[in-house]
């Protein structure tokens, strides 16, 4: 019987992501590449026979009860299984909040595997996946992990080749983002042609592990919203190519800003001045990181 997980929940950021149209029910239909990155929280899961599902956190703000996605995740397991045990949550969180980088989704895919792991629930990863687009559209992504098209409302899923590997400098300003408002205020119709980046030629270069063919087919059509709101964002992308990036970008709604560096050197003198220099007065929080690969150890132990 397993009464411990030790899990890791890997952060995405978006290669390409662009808005095709707002569908009648208010949602939107996307394409996207998402990519995983090394950049992950630290969950620990504790089995316990006292029914009910308790959580803690590092982080004072975040929700310890049923808002916070991770709960959810567990409850929607345990109560479909009738699961009468209870379970402890411990999360660390270092990927930023509300930031674009799925850290809420990714807790709630790391906790529908535990619970399918602890409690021996035989459910696969496709099994899983269908149950976390209940929790939310980027959950059964977080589940597969590793380099993908994204489309519909994000819950269709087809995996591709991995990337070919750089260093991953990631920045996100001290600036709140309300996806809401991002996508409220896109309207895509009104938007010229270039603004949409070309998702295929994206594939096409992924498809062929080509860096510099990716680098220069990366887009994220929220940034057109997302900036003239947020000028740091800008400057943020700015700062990262004048030090060396051969490509920088938000990812989802913002405000993170990721920049790939394929020079290890060039990578960690970014990451110097952008934590400790004069960068530092535009990022809170900075990260240098490699890509996530499905072939990369899960990270998932236990007990």
């Amino acid at each position: 019987m397993i009464k411990h997980l030790g899990l890791k929940a890997y952060g995405k950021i978006n290669l390409g992501l662009d808005v095709v149209r707002r569908r009648e029910d208010g949602y939107h239909e996307v394409r996207m590449i998402m990519q995983t990155v090394g950049l992950y929280d630290r969950i620990d899961l504790f089995r316990r026979e006292k029914p009910g599902i308790g959580i803690e956190t590092n982080l004072y703000y975040l929700p310890n009860n049923e808002n916070n996605l991770a709960v959810r995740a567990a409850r929607l397991l345990m109560d479909e299984f009738g699961i009468t045990e209870g379970i402890d949550i411990r999360i660390k969180k270092l990927i930023p909040v509300a930031a674009g980088m799925a850290g809420g989704s990714a807790d709630a895919a790391a906790l529908l595997f535990g619970v399918n792991k602890m409690f021996s629930l035989g459910l696969s990863m496709e099994e899983l996946m269908k149950r976390g687009v209940k929790l939310g559209a980027d959950v059964p992504y977080c589940v597969m992990r590793g380099t993908a098209l994204s489309e519909g409302i994000g819950e269709i899923l087809t995996p591709l080749a991995s990337v070919p590997q750089c260093q991953v400098l990631i920045a996100k300003p001290g600036v709140s983002v309300s996806t809401k408002f991002v996508y409220e205020n896109l309207h895509v119709d009104r938007l010229p042609a270039e603004a949409h980046p070309d998702i295929d030629l994206l594939t096409e270069a992924i498809k062929e592990r080509n860096l510099r063919k990716i680098v220069s087919n990366m887009g994220n059509i929220l940034e057109t919203v997302t900036i003239p709101a947020h000028p740091v964002i800008r400057d943020i992308k700015e700062k990262m190519m004048d030090m060396g990036a051969v490509g920088a970008m938000m990812s989802g709604s913002g405000p993170t800003v990721f920049g790939l560096f394929m020079s290890p050197g060039k990578a960690q003198a970014a990451y110097e001045e952008m934590r400790y220099g004069s960068g530092s007065a535009m990022a809170k929080q900075v990260y240098l990181t490699r890509f996530y690969n499905r072939s990369t150890d899960a990270g998932q132990t236990g007990e």
